[in-house]
């Protein structure tokens, strides 16, 4: 529901154009092994729409006042699920552009504002079949009813293509910055980096998902620089593990999962307005840096409300399989406003898995059993989660901007 508000904002920012916009260069190429995108330069903005259509499938991509000044000949074979593109003019001012499918499709499209180069604008309509949507998804569906998979050894090199789903494992602290210690010596640093790791060789074992470390080994990383390497890898999702700590009451014990506060939301959508000229790549690479505070702020809001609506059902799911596994500290998913847990685009959430303070619980950290459980339920719940909320399975209906 954010995105259609947010279609019809930029929507109303351009519905008027002094003059046509030309179409300088079409490139159609393999995206990933199962998608195609399509890029039209454009000399100024232009609204478009795109539709499609069955009996026979096809794809509609209608561009408001527009002419075309280049000649496309895209390369298709039988491989390849559009058998053919036809472009024409259409009312007189208008260009209409119909790709002929082999199988139904869905699409993302969305109009950029170039900033290096020549300037202009940038028109990209991503293609996917429903076929290999649906199979990504069929896959996730029948990895979370199976019963956990073994551990294997780390230390193997994984590539992560992007039509899988990709989960970025923060191991908090490090270096330095020791976090929390037990009262016989043990670090958070180094009880979270092992849980981290084990939680990476499970999702990198499994179909259709991929798992970056956001830390590696024993050093220090800034806060906002985790969030940065999270959003370099184009995460999906968000995971930030520590050990908690209460030395004032060394009873205190169970796992909890943080969700990120809405102060903390809105504090770091005003950084973002500060900073939009930075910030194309958070709306599907609308530009924030033509449009005024207000807009740009009302976009990040209605874009942040999408992301931790998303953080508190992976959140849930989350803490739902923990309580099968450990004890808990709280029940339901809590909000604070940690920096970690900021990024406006990718859900994130942290687990406290345990209090490092109370010396039972101390002792589990230090337990590989222990960690394992731990981290198994954690895959759970993102296992859970995807099976019925994965982006690979999101439909962008007609995008008009």
């Amino acid at each position: 529901m954010p995105f259609l508000l947010i279609v019809c904002l930029v929507t109303f920012s351009s519905v008027s154009f002094a003059r046509t916009a030309e179409v300088t260069e079409i490139n159609l190429w393999k995206q990933t092994p199962h998608g195609m995108r399509l890029l039209f330069n454009l000399s100024g903005p232009t609204t478009h729409t795109v539709f499609t259509l069955n009996s026979p499938d096809r794809l509609v991509i209608d561009l408001k006042e527009t002419i075309l000044k280049t000649e496309f000949k895209p390369t298709l074979n039988n491989q390849d699920f559009i058998q053919n593109v036809r472009i024409a003019r259409r009312n007189k001012d208008d260009l209409r552009i119909v790709l002929d499918l082999n199988v139904p499709v869905l699409t993302k499209s969305f109009l950029a504002k170039v900033t290096a180069g020549r300037g202009g604008h940038q028109l990209t309509v991503d293609i996917n079949p429903k076929a290999a949507q649906n199979s990504a998804i069929s896959t996730i569906r029948s990895l979370s009813a199976k019963s956990i998979l073994p551990i294997i050894p780390l230390g193997k090199k994984s590539s992560t293509p992007k039509e899988k789903i990709v989960v970025a494992i923060d191991a908090g602290h490090g270096g330095i910055d020791s976090g929390a210690v037990g009262p016989n010596g043990t670090y958070e640093k180094e009880v979270v980096l092992m849980i981290a790791k084990e939680l990476a060789t499970l999702i990198n074992q499994t179909a259709g998902l991929s798992a970056v470390m956001i830390r590696e080994g024993d050093y220090f990383l800034k806060l906002r620089r985790r969030i940065e390497l999270a959003r370099e890898h184009q995460a999906d999702l968000f995971i930030s593990i520590h050990a908690d700590a209460y030395p004032e009451n060394k009873q205190i014990q169970g796992a909890s999962v943080y969700m990120l506060s809405n102060g903390g939301a809105s504090s770091e959508a005003a950084q973002w307005v500060a900073e939009k000229e930075n910030a194309a790549d958070l709306l599907g690479g609308i530009s924030l840096s033509d449009k005024d505070d207000l807009l740009a702020s009302v976009l990040l809001d209605l874009s942040q409300a999408g992301t931790l609506e998303a953080s508190a059902l992976v959140g849930n799911e989350v803490i739902n399989a923990l309580k099968k596994s450990n004890k808990v500290h709280y029940s339901t998913i809590q909000r604070a406003s940690f920096m970690v847990l900021r990024s406006p685009d990718i859900p994130s959430i942290l687990v406290e898995t345990a209090f490092l303070s109370n010396p039972l619980e101390e002792e589990k950290l230090n337990s590989v059993e222990f960690r394992l459980r731990i981290a198994h339920a954690i895959f759970e719940g993102i296992q859970n989660y995807f099976a019925q909320h994965s982006p690979l399975s999101q439909l962008v209906a007609q995008s008009e901007f």
